[in-house]
């Protein structure tokens, strides 16, 4: 299973970056890139070089879905496994997310305390499932 250490997280709302960094950096312990756009995490993902990818789903401009698809299209990060981050937690929902790929959703509003296990279970689970 490979280390998780990096996340990129893109996420248009101040309040929920400032919450997620919270979370990931001080309680998970990972090294956290903070995007608020789809166009910045295409900007920063490459030299970042993250273990996964963190997509707010709903964003202006960019959304989570086409951000994944371009960072798909980039030889550094066509390979980086993704977790969308959503209000939108139907199953249908969630079915279409993961069928572009993403290892699983997180419902949004999170328990910030809570993040950083939850996201290391989906690895994990992941993981252990491809052995």
């Amino acid at each position: 299973m490979p280390d998780l250490n990096r996340i990129l997280l893109v996420e248009d709302e101040a309040d929920i970056r400032a919450i997620a960094k919270i979370a990931l950096m001080s309680v998970g312990g990972f090294t956290l890139k903070i995007c608020s756009s789809g166009r910045e995490a295409l900007e920063n993902a490459a030299s970042f070089n993250p273990d996964l990818f963190l997509l707010d789903v709903m964003m202006p401009d960019l959304d989570g879905p086409s951000t994944l698809k371009a960072l798909r299209q980039l030889p550094e990060t066509k390979l980086t496994p993704a977790i969308f981050m959503t209000a939108k937690v139907q199953p249908n929902e969630i079915a279409e997310l993961k069928a572009l790929g993403a290892l699983d959703v997180i419902a949004k509003p999170f328990d910030p305390m809570a993040l950083a296990s939850l996201i290391k279970n989906i690895w994990k689970n992941n993981y252990l499932l491809d052995t």
